[in-house]
């Protein structure tokens, strides 16, 4: 028998909670699906006590796979720009709003200006954009007052899950940053900010560095959720640097690639950056920055095409095999079809929340497998260009990628990705990374290693390389040039539509 920690992680669709043993091993897991509420087009929203219940499910049913007394410690990845709104007690006085949430474009312009100049980007490393939560903060105050004089604690996932387990707010700085009205290089909630918001210090959870003791599990909790009472609860935080941790991403040389429902990427750089060509966030090591990219739509977007006009059942086990083989003697380009995947907006480098998916050069030759391949290359193009400006920006140069998420099972896909960057792709043999990252923290914690760091590279596991095809680079190189063109030709358009279908 061996000793375990337990990696929750609590993310927008579900809760994983997973026990790994010192080689970073998955020795069992327990999972459980969380809600979404759509109310209306641009509104998303969670019940935080939905997140309670998948937490509980979910170690319950990992508990009852393993022998609890060789758990020694646990640690909390979480969805990120997710906010709740609680009472003294911690129970929610208005839905939780989730990062994908739109209402509070508008507010992004005015808190800037009131702000003053680039200085909330500059503070905080998150450029103009509605995800991060200090634009929901000052929509609320604007549009529910009451709700808004009422609030006792602005919450992240993991603090509000801690308050459970301990009965205090806190926090991580990794869960904290993505707020946007964390310091990131003085580490700390800033004061200019919250100010402006005309919200207190008091009303946020209190944040600590990641691998920092901030509680025990109370014997209530214990009952609720099957761990056992005065279980060390370990700092850590947001899923994406949670990700990078777990791929061992803490060096500049190497970018993790999410390709799950999104397509998040990031680099790991020592010195403090911000810059509209990326987010700037905290690694989860407590060292250093995370220059992260996102691309809100990813599998996500697979899935709806395949769901809408693909033929058969995307659960069938060989679905998926049989579109990969069909797309696979397509040719580059898709015989003169490109599609651009914002489907809903964009962030890094425009910054544009009216942007939305554009497919050019459809004609009466191409089939749905055309379709099919245009969305990967357009994912795969966006994340390549987007990574090569933070390398003409920076100096870092990024030897290879670490993929991850269900899009890394895809042979075409990975193979485009080592193609278009002309660097290698490394797939790893665990698709549970941000788990994976927080269950490193919680063995830091456990005192299994002398750092953060040094579990990383204990911990993380063995990768299959992928080798570009250098002769292709040439070719997908004049592609993104050609993509590049769809955004500026379609800006115009774009956010005449979406004014138009809002009237």
């Amino acid at each position: 028998m061996t000793r375990l920690v337990i990696g929750v992680d609590s993310s927008t669709q579900s809760t994983k909670a997973i026990a790994w043993n010192e080689r970073g091993e998955l020795i069992a897991e327990g999972r459980c699906d969380i809600p979404l509420s759509n109310p209306s087009l641009e509104k998303f929203e969670q019940n935080v006590e939905d997140w309670w219940k998948a937490f509980c499910l979910s170690t319950k049913d990992l508990i009852s796979k393993i022998d609890l007394n060789l758990v020694e410690s646990i640690a909390i990845s979480n969805q990120r720009e997710t906010l709740a709104v609680l009472d003294k007690n911690g129970k929610a006085i208005y839905p939780a709003t989730v990062w994908m949430d739109k209402r509070c474009v508008k507010e992004v312009e005015e808190l800037n200006e009131l702000v003053g100049g680039n200085k909330i980007h500059e503070i905080s490393g998150r450029p103009k954009d509605p995800c991060p939560c200090l634009y929901r903060i000052f929509w609320l105050k604007k549009n529910e007052p009451d709700i808004f004089k009422k609030t006792h604690c602005f919450a992240d996932v993991q603090s509000f899950l801690v308050h459970r387990l301990t009965g205090e707010f806190k926090t991580g700085w990794i869960s904290s940053d993505p707020h946007g009205m964390f310091d990131v290089v003085e580490k700390k909630w800033s004061k200019e900010i919250l100010d402006h918001l005309e919200i207190d210090e008091n009303q946020l959870p209190k944040s600590y560095k990641p691998g920092t003791l901030i509680g025990r599990i109370s014997k209530e909790a214990a009952y609720d959720c099957g761990l056992k009472q005065d279980l060390p609860i370990y700092a850590a935080g947001g899923d994406g640097q949670l990700a990078g941790l777990g791929t061992n991403c803490t060096k500049s040389d190497r970018a993790y690639i999410n390709l799950g429902t999104a397509v998040v990427s990031g680099v790991w750089s020592k010195k403090y950056m911000c810059s509209k060509n990326w987010r700037t966030e905290l690694a989860a090591h407590g060292e250093g920055y995370i220059f992260e990219n996102v691309l809100l739509s990813g599998a996500i977007l697979v899935n709806w095409f395949v769901d809408q006009f693909v033929q058969g059942d995307r659960k069938d086990k060989n679905f998926f095999s049989d579109l990969e083989t069909k797309i696979s003697q397509i040719p580059i380009g898709c015989e003169g079809l490109i599609f651009q995947p914002y489907t809903s907006g964009v962030m890094d480098p425009y910054w544009d929340s009216y942007a939305r998916g554009v497919m050019v050069g459809i004609n009466l030759s191409h089939t749905p497998y055309h379709l099919y391949r245009s969305i990967i290359e357009g994912l795969t193009l966006d994340s390549v260009f987007r990574t090569q400006n933070i390398e003409k920006e920076t100096g870092l140069n990024v030897k290879e990628y670490l993929a991850i998420g269900g899009g890394a099972n895809s042979k075409v896909w990975t193979q485009i990705l080592a193609d278009a960057s002309g660097k290698n792709v490394l797939i790893s043999d665990t698709v549970e990374a941000s788990s994976l990252g927080a269950g490193m923290i919680a063995a830091f914690g456990a005192g299994w290693f002398s750092s953060i760091k040094e579990a990383a590279n204990a911990m993380s596991g063995k990768t299959k390389l992928i080798k570009p095809n250098l002769s292709n680079k040439k070719k997908y190189d004049e592609l993104i040039n050609i993509y590049q063109n769809v955004y500026s030709s379609n800006k115009k358009t774009n956010k005449q539509l979406v004014e138009f279908s809002s009237d």
